[in-house]
């Protein structure tokens, strides 16, 4: 099943990449035109941004007792991000990379899936902090829409959520039980009348949150595990901050740190915020129309917006497949390592 699934999301992956190919034609036409310099640090950058995600599942692991090497976890990272965009369902597709991993580890889901949690919201709380500080700036230069008002509040609001959730789970086992049943019931009412039966199990939540709020509890314990995710995040949103700024030098186009940090607040902002997986299109438009408010011309923002989305969406996408194809092979590997162990 491991493997059929592996492979429907590498299929899906090959009909999106040829369903996207002028758009990535119009990308690798763009960066031949910039300075290879700044192009080939962006892309550095990038893989740093990488490596810095699985750094910072490893931090979160290790703190909820799960040892596992941040060179895989990066991979993991790069195969889940694959899947989120090819088979979009709120995250659940690349969540499902992290759990298959574990249980071929032979380690806790709950504690996998809370850990994606607790990556979620370090990686809120990191764009947050910069995010606070592009608003101030949108509104100095009165450029500060409805839109991004709303999109700002839902982005705080899940922060929000996540931290209550989480937090109940360092309490009490139960707590979290009975708040994640609460919510399996609430969808529960909402889908039954199309599928006639229950979506989500009320007993399977509470199991659910034992196993989880015992690595909740053991980061609570020592709280300053918490410290290294949330660095980290935050070094996470200043990598990206630095490709935007390499990207704006890249094809000489004049830059302050204002532009740079309101531009990217949106741009950023509308990733998670957005019907789209990744943000697809919408980013694209956002972050166009947010340059050329601050004064940039047409041309030189659908530069900046294609080349900054073409390095830190399209190629860590690409990587992300064959990341996927990467973890199958090892997959296949241990799999029949196991084989052979039961054989003899």
């Amino acid at each position: 099943m491991r493997n059929f699934i592996i492979a429907l999301a590498l299929f899906l992956g090959f009909i999106f990449v040829v369903a996207k190919l002028s758009e990535l034609q119009s990308i690798a036409e763009t960066l031949q035109r910039g300075m290879w310099w700044f192009i080939g640090l962006a892309l550095i950058v990038e893989s740093l941004w990488v490596l810095n995600c699985g750094a910072s599942f490893r931090a979160i692991y290790h703190a909820m007792g799960i040892e596992e090497q941040f060179q895989t976890l990066s991979l993991i990272v790069l195969a889940a991000n694959f899947a989120n965009v090819v088979a979009p369902s709120g995250g659940v597709s690349g969540l499902a990379i992290f759990m298959s991993e574990a249980r071929r580890r032979n380690y806790s889901t709950a504690r996998v899936a809370v850990a994606g949690v607790l990556f979620l919201l370090f990686d809120y709380l990191g764009l947050i902090s910069i995010l606070l500080v592009g608003l101030v700036i949108l509104i100095r230069r009165n450029d500060l829409t409805l839109v991004v008002i709303i999109a700002s509040a839902a982005l705080i609001g899940l922060a929000m959520l996540f931290a209550f959730l989480l937090n109940l789970g360092m309490q009490s086992a139960m707590a979290l039980g009975n708040a994640l049943a609460t919510i399996a019931r609430f969808v529960n009412r909402i889908v039954r009348p199309f599928i006639h039966r229950e979506y989500l199990s009320e007993l399977r939540a509470h199991e659910f949150a034992h196993d989880a709020a015992e690595g909740l509890i053991n980061m609570r314990s020592q709280p300053k595990s918490m410290l290294m995710p949330l660095f980290l995040a935050f070094t996470n949103k200043v990598s990206l901050l630095i490709i935007l700024t390499l990207v704006f030098l890249a094809f000489k186009i004049p830059i302050s740190i204002g532009t740079i940090i309101a531009c990217f607040s949106i741009g950023s902002l509308f990733v998670i915020i957005s019907p789209t997986p990744a943000g697809i299109g919408v980013v694209e438009g956002a972050l166009t129309l947010a340059l050329t408010s601050m004064y940039i011309s047409l041309e030189d923002a659908a530069v900046i917006t294609l080349s900054y989305r073409g390095i830190t969406f399209w190629i860590p996408l690409l990587c992300g497949m064959i990341s996927l194809r990467v973890l199958e092979r090892v997959g296949i590997k241990s799999g029949d390592n196991n084989n052979s162990n039961i054989t003899v």
